[in-house]
């Protein structure tokens, strides 16, 4: 199914699908923009976007829908780069609706993934050669999501490297709070689960989960979670108190 969108003073659009395309890529919640028509007849969306655009006054697309071939991508892998078949300006919304695709490089099997995406938009360079299709390079793109980095040799160089992922990923510029603290009761959600299933690596997994969140959320917050640990520390390193039925209770 095709859904013609309208984002009210911005533009009108076609996506089959609504939340990876108006939601994760643009920004807008369900209740700040609409659905004009749907149809599964990839033509007459084509011909009817192009014709509400010029109605309402917004940008006319200079291709039709129908050519943009979004399902369709071919990725051209030379030895030091991967070429996408789109301008950097339609990077975004490709490989939004290509999330899932694989492509084969000299340094292994790559997958656009919702993580990757903000990196590789902002790391694409236009061709040289023909401005209606983009570059990254391999290794690069290896680098940052897909070679497996050394162990931190301390706890103060994984929150650095935490925060370095997050920062890689485009979380601390297109994130919030609030969506790290419902990923954080998400996690917490897994972790009940685990729990009570004595599941050891869905425990572990969930655990580390939540330290991640928790790191991001901090720093989106203008803090450090190294911070956040030692002036909870102070607190409680004094406190006294006694077990009562498994939960340290503190003296009043």
């Amino acid at each position: 199914m095709y859904y013609l969108y309208h984002i009210p003073g911005k533009k009108i659009g076609v996506t089959r699908n609504l939340n990876n395309r108006v939601t994760l890529m643009q920004g807008y919640k369900e209740n700040e923009y609409e659905v004009l028509e749907q149809s599964d007849d990839i033509e007459y969306i084509s011909d009817r976007e192009i014709e509400l655009q010029k109605s309402y006054g917004y940008k006319v697309d200079m291709k039709l829908y129908k050519n943009l071939k979004f399902n369709k991508m071919k990725i051209n892998a030379t030895e030091q780069t991967s070429t996408f078949p789109c301008p950097k300006n339609k990077l975004k919304g490709q490989l939004m609706d290509n999330i899932g695709l694989k492509w084969e490089t000299s340094h292994g099997n790559f997958t656009i993934t919702s993580d990757n995406i903000p990196w590789i938009v902002a790391n694409a360079k236009t061709s040289m050669f023909n401005d209606n299709r983009c570059y990254i390079y391999n290794k690069a793109l290896y680098e940052a999501y897909f070679n497996i980095k050394h162990t931190p040799s301390s706890t103060s160089e994984r929150f650095d490297l935490i925060r370095d992922w997050a920062a890689t990923r485009g979380l601390y510029d297109e994130g919030d709070s609030h969506t790290q603290y419902v990923k954080l009761q998400e996690e917490a959600g897994e972790l009940a689960k685990a729990l009570l299933q004595d599941d050891k690596p869905e425990i572990v997994d969930a655990i580390g989960d939540m330290v991640v969140v928790l790191t991001n959320l901090a720093h989106l917050q203008g803090y450090d979670i190294e911070y956040c640990i030692d002036e909870a520390y102070k607190v409680i390193a004094t406190r006294t108190g006694k077990m009562i039925n498994g939960t340290f209770v503190k003296d009043k």
